[in-house]
């Protein structure tokens, strides 16, 4: 998400960063650039000028023009306009309620919303430890309760008992009464896409917000609707009144054009974004994290939170009495590669370092391709239990076999076993750290970044 507006960015900053000063026309022409760009993502028209009228008068402000940074400067003045667009801070679901709390799930047909629904129940269930009851309200779309039921069998959640031809608003009362019976901590009520146009549903689901008084109205957008998600978010909030959104599909949204302008639109904050299909794909919001994510100034909190989440502490330890030892070897690195996968591949975990957009431009987007990781997994897949504890011993006949069973080139292997023994020498001069220095230092780092999560 935002890789177009980003790398749009980047070039117009890198033009300014290049000059000791600037002139008022070099500055208007910057804005320029940077209205372009805006307008080219899908950013709303209205969004656009209050950014660019807001910059110009801060950079004014701030004396950019005599400044003898001025390049920096107009840098933080749009990462913090950026922040202010995308809402300023974020903001936390609201749960701050007797239990049952009810959570309703609003939106157009085909966001995803059923797919969200399980998404939040589960970061719900992890996050905050709430016993949660999945509902479909959704009599509309066939097999739409069907679905529901199946993945909450699926993320081990409750879910609603379907009764047959019963109406949506005494499905909705009977889950609010089974959320009590059954002592849920949390209610999510997904209900039926609907159209802009559709007055009758509309006003269904008005009488279903009325009856069950949720503490959070959610409208599901797809980021990838730009404009359109906007409209619907505007024309739901005019309606019902919501409290926040949840975007879906940011992983296929190159453009962000609807993450700029929800917020500034309709007043509502994003509090989610789902950016895969796997059910542990959705995130809380995080207005200044993806405003430096924009700039290319990184997002390290987030990579430290999605390691915490990701890494076994039992593989940590095994890995750190492997490493005193100097005994590193290729089954190792293959569990590595498994949870570069499942933070989200090399480009995801690259893309929340710093100066990332800029290395990218200058290599290739291949060089970041999510094969690469698979190709390496299907090397060592392909190797015996021999070969994986001594790497050394691959010579030409057993790199061809290992070529054929993985589908790759000799080549391939030759990269891996050049990357694997670099990784190895590294490996050797940590482990001469004897086992205080090692957790001294892990617990340096642990409280760094917690100060920072915190």
């Amino acid at each position: 998400m935002f890789s177009s507006l980003g790398e749009n960015f980047i070039k117009t900053f890198d033009k300014i960063k290049r000059k000791g000063t600037i002139s008022q026309d070099d500055l208007e022409l910057a804005l320029r650039e940077i209205r372009i760009s805006m307008l080219e993502a899908d950013v709303a028209l209205g969004v656009t000028k209050e950014f660019i009228s807001n910059i110009k008068n801060k950079a004014i402000g701030e004396e950019v023009i005599n400044s003898v940074t001025p390049g920096q400067m107009i840098v933080k003045i749009v990462h913090d306009e950026l922040k202010n667009i995308l809402g300023a801070d974020e903001q936390d679901i609201n749960l701050k309620i007797s239990p049952p709390a009810i959570i309703m799930l609003v939106g157009l047909q085909g966001v995803g919303k059923t797919t969200t629904a399980a998404k939040l129940a589960v970061y719900l269930r992890k996050k905050y430890k709430k016993k949660v009851l999945l509902a479909s309200l959704d009599t509309y779309r066939p097999a739409a309760q069907e679905q529901l039921a199946t993945l909450g069998k699926q993320i081990s959640v409750n879910t609603l008992p379907i009764v047959p031809e019963q109406l949506p608003i005494d499905i909705a009362k009977r889950a609010i009464k089974e959320g009590k019976v059954g002592s849920f901590d949390l209610v999510i009520l997904d209900t039926a896409g609907r159209l802009h146009s559709d007055e009758k549903l509309i006003d269904e689901i008005i009488s279903i917000k009325n009856i069950t008084n949720p503490v959070e109205t959610l409208l599901v957008a797809d980021s990838m609707a730009g404009q359109d998600a906007v409209n619907s978010a505007k024309e739901f909030h005019d309606a019902i009144k919501l409290t926040g959104v949840i975007l879906t599909r940011i992983d296929g949204d190159s453009r962000g054009g609807a993450a700029l302008s929800i917020k500034y639109i309709t007043g509502c904050p994003i509090k989610f974004i789902g950016h895969g299909e796997k059910i542990s794909d959705l995130e809380k919001f995080y207005p200044e994290r993806v405003a430096s994510r924009i700039l290319d100034m990184g997002d390290v909190v987030t990579l430290v939170e999605k390691a915490i989440d990701t890494v076994n502490e039992e593989d940590v330890e095994q890995l750190t009495k492997k490493m005193q030892k100097g005994n590193f070897d290729m089954e190792d690195l293959r569990k590595q590669l498994n949870n570069l996968k499942k933070m989200g591949g090399i480009s995801s975990i690259m893309g929340m370092l710093p100066g990332f957009k800029g290395i990218k431009q200058a290599l290739g987007s291949d060089k970041f391709d999510k094969s690469v990781i698979t190709k390496q997994e299907a090397i060592i897949d392909s190797m015996t239990k021999k070969e994986k504890r001594y790497p050394k011993i691959m010579n030409a006949s057993r790199k061809t076999r290992v070529a054929k069973g993985a589908g790759v080139t000799v080549q391939d292997i030759n990269k891996l076993l050049k990357q694997f023994l670099e990784m190895q020498k590294m490996m050797k001069k940590v482990g001469k750290f004897d086992e205080k220095n090692l957790r001294n230092f892990g617990n340096m780092l642990d409280n760094k970044y917690k100060n920072k999560i915190l």
